[in-house]
């Protein structure tokens, strides 16, 4: 049996640490925004994890709320 390693651009599920990294902000940001709903998660068992969709979608959430606000 082989073990096929996923780069970082091929990632399905980020750790709440590295979407931070990805979105460039805090890893308590990220919590705050998963606990409020901005931000979607998945979870699998104890973990709480983020798909690349979901940190898109939140980045369109983003753009929308800037442009409403100018």
């Amino acid at each position: 049996m082989s073990i096929t390693l996923v780069s970082p651009a091929e990632r399905v599920l980020y750790r709440p640490e590295e979407a931070a990294v990805v979105l460039g902000v805090g890893r308590s940001l990220v919590y705050e925004e998963i606990r409020l709903g901005r931000l979607q998660s998945v979870r699998i068992g104890r973990r709480r994890l983020i798909p690349p969709e979901y940190i898109a979608q939140y980045v369109e959430l983003l753009k929308r709320e800037a442009e409403a606000a100018a």
